[in-house]
């Protein structure tokens, strides 16, 4: 092409690994991947292996994502824990987790955040127990020594999460962590809909660009679980996405408009985003539509926005406008499914 964009030194931020999987996929054709299906709730089991280390900077270890639709009701929250307990149990079971080995739940993030606010607010549900086990020590089998808190973050007590997080395991020295914090997305359709949980640790706030420490067996010295969900993301993901369902909606409206029976299904319902989630425009079209960005892949348009937002800090993060209600139902679904894993005596 005449016109060269310079797209090396942009990347799109994203907490999830089937994104980063997605991003890099010519690289990562023979990566190990099982999918389950469970209804309406799709599983997908990623095992990082040496060689695909650094084509997805990703560190060796599990990944699985639970992908949902919906946690608006009482019956979908439940269908959602249920997968979620099973999945936090099987890996558990994977890195040799007993049955009495005691734990810590850490919710990170900032609680007056309603987006960062996932971590401390599933930990108000969690089913804490080490205070029987160090007053009484007599506790009703099928219940396992666990604790919590929240660390709060950064800006608000100065101090790095990841020392906090030592400090306490070294004083309490329980037998293995799990972490809840929110995530960043590289998509609108996974943000609140999809759950990850990996055995590789956690670098708080690396989604939205704020590296912190790492928490990790590495540097606490005890297998370490993180759990997230993606409550955000960026402007440059809203463009792009944007400018995607543009060239399906002007190919769909092009080729089915004049199909009498298309004339009976509404704009914006169900039928209507799958089909048109089918149609694309071809590369001239697009070139026609909107020039050299038209010609440009998807990848490049999101790097291409990325360039031009982020100097003059536009690259906002966003979350939908129901977000209170949606981390109180998340939290839940999360304190549930956690419950359910720790402790045997809980159906």
């Amino acid at each position: 092409m005449a016109h060269e964009i310079d797209l090396d030194k942009y990347q799109i931020r994203t907490d999830l690994l089937i994104e980063t999987i997605e991003s890099a996929k010519e690289k990562a054709v023979d990566l190990p991947v099982t999918k389950e299906t469970h209804d309406d709730i799709t599983v997908t089991i990623v095992d990082i292996e040496k060689k695909h280390e650094s084509i997805l900077n990703k560190k060796l270890g599990r990944y699985i994502t639970i992908e949902y639709d919906d946690i608006s009701d009482h019956h979908n929250k439940e269908k959602v824990a249920n997968v979620f307990k099973q999945q936090l149990q099987s890996l558990l079971s994977y890195i040799n987790i007993g049955e009495k080995a005691t734990c810590m739940v850490i919710g990170l993030g900032n609680e007056k955040s309603t987006p960062d606010a996932l971590g401390p607010t599933a930990i108000q549900n969690i089913l804490v127990t080490k205070h029987l086990f160090d007053l009484e020590g007599n506790v009703e089998s099928g219940f396992r020594e666990v604790s919590a808190f929240s660390p709060g973050v950064m800006g608000s007590t100065g101090l790095e999460t990841s020392k906090i997080v030592v400090g306490v395991v070294k004083e309490i020295k329980p037998d293995f962590l799990l972490i809840i914090d929110a995530l960043a997305a590289q998509s609108i359709a996974r943000v609140n809909k999809t759950i990850q949980m990996t055995n590789t640790g956690i670098n708080p706030g690396s989604g939205i660009g704020n590296k912190r420490e790492e928490i990790s067996l590495d540097t606490v010295g005890i297998p370490v679980i993180a759990i997230g969900i993606p409550t955000v993301v960026d402007a440059v993901t809203i463009v792009s996405e944007t400018i995607n369902f543009m060239f399906k909606h002007i190919s769909y409206q092009k080729r089915n408009l004049d199909r009498p029976i298309n004339k009976l299904i509404a704009p914006g319902t169900e039928n209507y985003l799958a089909k048109n989630n089918n149609e694309d425009l071809d590369k001239v079209e697009k070139t026609n539509l909107l020039g050299i960005v038209g010609n440009l892949t998807d990848e490049e348009i999101k790097q291409l926005i990325y360039e031009v937002l982020t100097p003059i800090g536009y690259n906002l993060m966003v979350t939908p406008k129901e977000i209170d209600f949606v981390i109180a139902n998340l939290s839940e679904v999360l304190a549930e499914g956690i419950n359910g894993a720790l402790h045997q005596k809980i159906s």
